[in-house]
């Protein structure tokens, strides 16, 4: 009669036991990581969304309500600051998920020194920013830098590329993206890698061509790489300043400012909640662009 007991009262303890194993750690584990979370991102969100409301210095500060946003929308060198952000975003993400998309086809097909060929590539990743735009900007002059030097091999004459106002912020984008598309490359080349062969051979078999199997197999597979890819890249470029700065401080002019520039001439000036206004501004536009392309693009793996 025991034993008949305690077989029946074993299953009815199984769920509590399954339920305390899924929760492999205590509660108060998660203490230090949301402590570090509140105090690093949570604290400064607040107070930024305060200070942008105030007039302030390092020793008192008068809120003003929303003057500074609107002052900040009434100047035209802040908005073409907005504008400069969103064309640089958009420009270096693009360019950084085609190139390292085909770079990565490339270099995972087989070719002669695909390992050496694989570091070149990712070796400007792990090269300061700061030098790399002082290294360009000289590479750049209009009279003595090597690339207008290359050209006028050619008998023409090449533009200036950090001093016109048509070239600058281009020409900085493009070196953001020859800085930046090593990262997009190497994860390009872990998505292509993880494609099973078998999808390949069953479309060999069925006769498809190499666009077919880009076009079918390769690229919707790639979707999770491409997600990874755009969301990095666009908030990279969106909150870009070191290399606009080292390059060309946002010249000639307002011509290259991105917002991020702007606000830290503001902060130079001595404009405080101006420039903690633009802060603000810049989080929200990161967020209003992010936060739906996230989620559409999760919709869209999960519909698939």
């Amino acid at each position: 009669m025991t034993i008949a007991v305690e077989a029946n009262a074993a299953p009815a303890a199984r769920p509590a036991a399954s339920a305390k194993a899924r929760s492999a750690y205590p509660s108060w584990f998660y203490l230090p990581a949301a402590i570090i979370y509140g105090v690093l991102f949570l604290l400064p969100t607040v107070a930024s969304l305060f200070f942008s409301l105030t007039r302030w210095t390092l020793f008192e500060a008068q809120f003003i309500g929303l003057d500074n946003f609107a002052q900040f929308f009434k100047e035209p060198f802040l908005v073409k600051g907005l504008t400069n952000t969103l064309i640089y975003g958009v420009v270096t993400s693009s360019l950084k998920v085609v190139l390292g998309m085909l770079l990565a086809l490339l270099l995972t097909s087989d070719i002669i020194g695909r390992g050496y060929l694989r570091a070149v590539v990712f070796f400007p990743v792990l090269v300061s920013t700061i030098g790399v735009g002082i290294t360009f900007t000289v590479m750049m002059h209009p009279t003595q830098g090597i690339i207008n030097e290359t050209i006028a091999l050619f008998g023409l004459k090449g533009p200036g590329w950090l001093t016109d106002p048509r070239f600058a912020l281009m020409s900085v984008a493009l070196v953001d993206v020859w800085k930046g598309v090593g990262l997009a490359t190497v994860i390009y080349i872990a998505g292509v890698v993880s494609i099973p062969q078998d999808y390949f051979e069953a479309a060999k078999i069925d006769g498809a061509t190499s666009w077919q199997n880009f076009w079918a197999i390769t690229l919707p597979l790639l979707r999770p790489a491409t997600v990874t890819v755009v969301t990095l890249s666009l908030i990279g470029g969106l909150r870009s300043f070191d290399i606009i700065w080292a390059m060309t401080k946002g010249g000639p002019g307002f011509t290259s400012d991105v917002i991020a520039s702007v606000i830290y001439k503001q902060y130079q000036a001595g404009f405080y909640g101006l420039s903690t206004a633009g802060n603000v501004v810049l989080f929200v536009l990161v967020a209003i662009i992010i936060v739906p392309l996230s989620i559409w693009f999760n919709r869209r793996e999960i519909e698939q």
